[in-house]
């Protein structure tokens, strides 16, 4: 499983640049996901493809980000940490067969719908352009959306999105009022139900060990990994 890739596939910036076999993306700030270097394969000058970055990011003021995964360069974390780069967010790979049905009644719709992204940005929006940013990124690519709801209003939330023969799981968000009450997992196992595909993956930053547990629990083991390199970060 190429994560860095699906991840790509699965959450893609409305602007991308190709320089030198890396993608350069951008998406109004809208998780680094979409407004980082995706740095697959080493450049002929690796200065200067980091330069070039750098510029690319800089005409749209924004912070120069690298999510280096597996398929990242070997000297490429190495030399954008002597220029200062800090590294955020190490984030975790999980993948797996998921099985059960959901506990509870869901929501489930094929593209995002107000309450859902509400929700969703109320537990894990970035600062950015907003919501209607974010929205753009979400329905660049077919995906299934699933809420649970309590007097109309989602609690938890999540995205499922179908990549050949497994199912890319993000969004996972719960209001803090609604936690602990297994609504995470019901969404869970709706993405994996509604779509027919219990095979699946997901990214997790390493320090919601909560949600690690969570999802080791429901058949997602970790098999791998990538950060990221931001210039500027403290």
């Amino acid at each position: 499983m190429d994560a860095d890739l699906l991840v790509d596939e699965a959450w893609p910036a409305w602007e991308r640049r190709e320089s030198g076999g890396w993608v350069l993306r951008y998406a109004g700030g809208v998780t680094k996901r979409a407004n980082s270097v995706l740095a697959l394969g080493e450049p002929d000058d690796l200065d200067a493809a980091i330069s070039a970055a750098e510029a690319f990011y800089a005409e749209r003021g924004a912070p120069c980000a690298f999510s280096i995964g597996a398929g990242a360069p070997p000297g490429l974390d190495g030399a954008l940490e002597a220029r200062g780069y800090a590294l955020v967010d190490p984030t975790v790979v999980m993948a797996g067969a998921i099985s059960g049905r959901p506990s509870v009644p869901v929501r489930v719709e094929e593209r995002p719908w107000r309450g859902w992204l509400e929700t969703w940005w109320a537990v894990d929006g970035r600062r950015s352009t907003g919501p209607e940013a974010a929205e753009r990124i979400l329905t660049g690519v077919p995906a299934l959306y699933v809420a649970v709801e309590e007097d109309g209003i989602p609690v938890a939330v999540g995205r499922g999105v179908p990549q050949g023969g497994t199912l890319g799981i993000y969004c996972m968000a719960t209001l803090p009022e609604a936690r602990r009450r297994g609504l995470g997992r019901a969404v869970l196992r709706a993405l994996a139900v509604e779509s027919g595909m219990p095979d699946a993956y997901l990214v997790v930053t390493e320090r919601n060990a909560a949600a690690r547990a969570l999802y080791r629990s429901e058949g997602l083991e970790p098999k791998g990994g990538y950060h990221y390199r931001i210039r500027g970060a403290r």
